[in-house]
């Protein structure tokens, strides 16, 4: 299981015609993956039914094969809004599920009563089987643990996991919101059950939140288990927010982040002012820097428009010089005093 220390994803990336996109392996997995994930939150509470079946057609002209969706997006408890558009979009045909590697999660609460929410093997089973109806499919692809859970133990949990693995009903399991330890205990439960484990981990992970770093990330390394970073861009903050202030074109998804913009508003600038010499948009420069840490297979992108996904491609053909990625750490440093290292020389000698 582990003794893989520095994997990186890397070494598996591969160019294929189909719209350009970049593919490489889901961690240590033979699983190929598009370097883009197309998120799937909006669908339902921002964005329109047919808008998000044209934005997953869109997908697919584009290359990107890699979908992310969860049981509780939609937002309305135990329904499950998003995955019933997913689940139609795949029901019109066209060889849509076949194209796509579909990853749902668990762990949110689907209702008010006991076992309706968490990891537990009653839950894992109950709530693998709704997303499978309301997603018209009858497997799942990668099956993450949304968050980790301290009162259920890994045996139980990893026999649930293998259950639904042998009835076909899942291929690979992931986590979502994981501590670097979670990660080590999470597959060393696994080692001692000769199970593959996990293949990968989501976290929240940018120039801006970069805590992952410490111990997150190289426990994902060492582990072979891709990390998927979900908020790429700190809820917009990245994606250009002052320019789009000026031009009266500012995004909704910065609403309620006026703090935060307002104690970064000096770096953003000088962000946004590297972004405009480089010639790129600052949300494809803040994906492209995703795309050049070892480790990270795909950020999640989350458009609520077609013309959204269209913009984001060209981060994967962004190349950035080590000049320009000092200068990135510069504006953005590690979350340590001692720079961008590991746990623990990050903060101890």
């Amino acid at each position: 299981m582990s003794g893989d220390t520095g994997y990186d994803s890397h070494q598996h990336s591969r160019v294929c015609s189909l719209g350009g996109m970049d593919y490489t392996q889901l961690g240590r997995s033979g699983l190929s993956v598009s370097r883009l994930c197309l998120g799937t939150m909006n669908f339902g509470p921002e964005t329109s039914e047919a808008d998000s079946h044209a934005i997953m057609d869109r997908a697919h002209e584009h290359g990107i094969n890699f979908f992310d969706t969860a049981n509780v997006y939609g937002w309305r408890k135990g329904e499950g809004i998003t995955e019933q558009i997913v689940g139609r979009w795949f029901a019109s045909g066209g060889g849509r599920r076949e194209r796509t590697v579909l990853a749902t999660k668990l762990y949110g609460s689907m209702g008010d009563w006991p076992n309706e929410t968490r990891l537990s093997a009653l839950n894992i089973r109950r709530a693998c089987e709704g997303s499978l109806r309301r997603l018209q499919t009858d497997y799942i692809d990668l099956y993450q643990m949304h968050h980790v859970d301290r009162a259920t133990p890994w045996e139980e949990i990893w026999e649930a996991m293998s259950v639904l693995r042998y009835q076909g009903k899942i291929i690979y399991v992931g986590s979502s919101n994981f501590a670097g330890w979670h990660l080590v205990a999470a597959q060393e439960a696994a080692r001692r059950r000769h199970l593959t484990g996990l293949v990968s981990e989501q976290s929240i992970y940018n120039l801006l939140t970069r805590w992952v770093e410490l111990e997150v990330l190289p426990a994902a390394r060492d582990y072979g288990i891709g990390l998927i970073p979900w908020s790429p861009l700190q809820g917009g903050l990245l994606g250009g927010v002052l320019r789009k202030q000026r031009e009266g074109s500012g995004s909704r998804s910065t609403t309620g982040r006026s703090e935060e913009l307002k104690a970064n508003r000096e770096r953003i600038e000088l962000y946004e002012k590297l972004c405009a010499d480089l010639g790129e948009d600052p949300a494809n420069v803040g994906l492209a820097w995703l795309l050049h840490q070892r480790g990270v297979t795909a950020p999640i992108v989350g458009p609520r428009t077609a013309a959204q996904l269209d913009s984001s491609l060209g981060a994967v053909a962004i190349t950035l010089d080590a000049d320009v990625l000092a200068r990135l750490d510069e504006l953005f440093p590690a979350p340590a005093p001692h720079g961008a290292k590991p746990a623990p020389e990050a903060y101890a000698w």
